[in-house]
């Protein structure tokens, strides 16, 4: 199972349509936040199943959940924007509530940068943004990929999937 995972839109979905039309084999899209009004408008061009959470700025979506736990292909994963776990400052508490959950995967934005690191066996992953990046990193976002015994995460610049734009 292909899973696409965005953070941080905040309403700039040109780019991520752009990258979704270039990504091979798709089968689930997870939204981490801050702006739920972009999973709509994804939705109705590319016709995929999404799961989303709100974020921060999303405050006026009231139907969407803070934070969610899914079981796909046999690994439960973590969903959450991050703002509740103060994930600028550091991944302490998202760590303890993730595995106080007995997760496989946290996924994570709020930061607008990119992590994905193993720690006791847990994976926790946030995507970056691919709207407004932030400390240096690079527009981006992410792809895990739920294999029979394993998982395997990479994040990637948008500019490997739209090379001829500067950033």
């Amino acid at each position: 199972m292909k899973i696409l995972v965005l953070s941080d839109t905040h309403g700039e979905i040109d780019e991520c349509n752009h990258v979704l039309k270039k990504v091979d084999k798709i089968d689930l899209i997870i939204h981490l936040g801050d702006y739920s009004s972009d999973v709509v408008n994804v939705k109705k061009i590319f016709k995929l199943d999404i799961i989303n959470v709100r974020g921060n700025c999303d405050r006026m979506d009231t139907k969407t959940k803070d934070e969610m736990i899914v079981t796909l292909k046999g690994k439960k994963l973590f969903l959450t924007h991050g703002h509740i776990y103060g994930v600028k400052t550091n991944l302490d508490r998202i760590f303890y509530r993730a595995k106080e959950l007995q997760v496989d995967i946290a996924l994570f934005g709020h930061s607008h940068v990119p992590v994905s690191i193993t720690y006791e066996d847990m994976l926790l992953f946030n995507p970056g943004s691919i709207s407004m990046p932030r400390k240096g990193s690079k527009k981006s976002f992410g792809i895990i990929e739920l294999k029979q015994n394993s998982v395997e995460s990479k994040i990637y610049p948008i500019t490997e999937f739209l090379p001829n734009k500067e950033y």
